[in-house]
């Protein structure tokens, strides 16, 4: 199973790089996963939109509405498009588990 390194920690991921154990996550291992990404730099509106994720997923076990997340966060409409591009690697990035199918569909879109 791959894993990142994260000061001195081992942390699992699955096969395709989704974090292994939810409780790992920390800023730290966000960004660790972040570069493995191809993403160098998680930015103060970067770790806002993914620390927003994990809140939202933690309380709802769901993925947010995507124009949802910008709207809370008090971020331009679009906003996680801007700063990510592909809203699934910023579901990797915060630390949640692959989504189904249905999600991934919609990520895509």
């Amino acid at each position: 199973m791959p894993a990142i390194e994260c000061y001195g920690q081992k942390i699992e991921l699955d096969n395709e790089g989704y974090l292994v154990n939810f409780d790992a996550w920390t800023d730290d291992v966000a960004c660790a996963i972040a570069e493995r990404e191809g993403i160098t730099e998680l930015t103060k509106d970067r770790l806002e939109v993914i620390r927003f994720m994990r809140q939202y997923y933690k309380q709802y076990r769901a993925f947010p509405i995507l124009s949802s997340v910008c709207k809370n966060i008090h971020q331009p409409t679009g906003c996680l498009h801007e700063e990510f591009i592909d809203p699934l690697r910023a579901w990797k990035i915060a630390g949640l588990p692959k989504p189904g199918a249905e999600v991934i569909s919609y990520l895509r879109k």
